[in-house]
């Protein structure tokens, strides 16, 4: 069986899927793909479904090569690729030589970029899924320099679409627009705090990750103070902790939270601010 080798890691480079669905009543969060749209077309462009693993590279840097000759796609962030010396471009589909390294640059737009090879990534599943959970810890660690992972074979029948070889892909906004649905602990709010969330920019925080989208801006006041009894969690819940700055929880989210959800945003528009760096604007309208 062939093998990638990880000659450079990056910044924070994980093994992701589309997550492990139905298991958050024993605890055990979702993770999976940040910006699943990206994750889903770079494996339609190498033939593959959308259950293959893909390498999730945060802030470029990662460098691979493999020890056959393969079919690869990078989406996601606007980076350069290089497949050796040669200047690649992204949501396109590239042959690879065996030997040849493929290396992504530093993002001139977004943050994550989607590494998929025909086959897909091999590693080990848990609970059915090989990705990589950076909060509880499941699932293959983070990539490191050295790291060699076995390559899938590649199965002609997964792919519903005939062969692509390049997408068009809208470029990575600089404003976020996210549509939102009001969350179950509205009542929890004052009248003008859903009105502010929706009318008001807040910025990506540094402090962001794949955790939750860390916003900074006006704050969201409360009405009920009380302590909120732990609730269940899902991606997209934009919590209200008690500094009042949203929270939106992403993948690597915790199954139960325990500030109140002042709303949701749609699952659709989770890839934007997957792609949203620190110091995005982001605005919010309700759906």
């Amino acid at each position: 069986s062939s093998h990638a080798l990880i000659r450079t890691a990056g910044p924070l480079s994980t093994l992701q899927v589309l997550g492990r669905a139905g298991h958050m009543g024993t605890g055990i969060p979702v993770s999976g793909a940040m910006d699943r749209r990206s994750h889903g077309l770079a494996n339609r462009l190498v033939g593959n479904g959308e259950h293959r693993a893909t390498i999730e590279a945060t802030l470029g840097g990662l460098e691979v090569e493999f020890d056959e000759d393969v079919r690869v796609a990078v989406t996601g962030a606007e980076l350069d690729v290089f497949v050796g010396e040669r200047l690649e471009g992204i949501n396109a589909a590239l042959r690879v030589p065996a030997g040849t390294p493929v290396r992504l640059g530093m993002p001139r737009a977004g943050l994550r970029s989607y590494l998929a090879v025909a086959g897909g990534f091999d590693a080990p599943a848990l609970f059915a899924s090989r990705s990589t959970d950076v909060l509880s810890g499941l699932g293959p660690d983070p990539l490191a320099d050295g790291t060699s992972i076995p390559v899938g074979v590649p199965d002609p029948a997964e792919s519903p679409t005939a062969w692509i070889d390049h997408a068009a892909v809208a470029p990575i906004a600089k404003v976020v627009e996210a549509r939102i649905l009001p969350g179950p602990r509205l009542d929890w709010f004052t009248d003008d705090a859903l009105k502010l969330l929706r009318t008001s920019a807040y910025s990506v925080g540094a402090r962001s990750n794949r955790i939750g989208v860390r916003l900074e801006g006006p704050e969201l006041e409360r009405s009920i103070t009380d302590e909120l009894t732990s609730e269940g969690i899902i991606c997209g819940a934009i919590q209200v902790p008690a500094s009042g700055q949203p929270l939106v929880f992403m993948a690597d989210h915790p199954t139960t939270g325990g500030y109140p959800v002042i709303a949701v945003v749609h699952p659709d528009d989770l890839p934007l601010l997957a792609q949203a760096a620190p110091g995005t604007q982001v605005r919010f309208r309700l759906d």
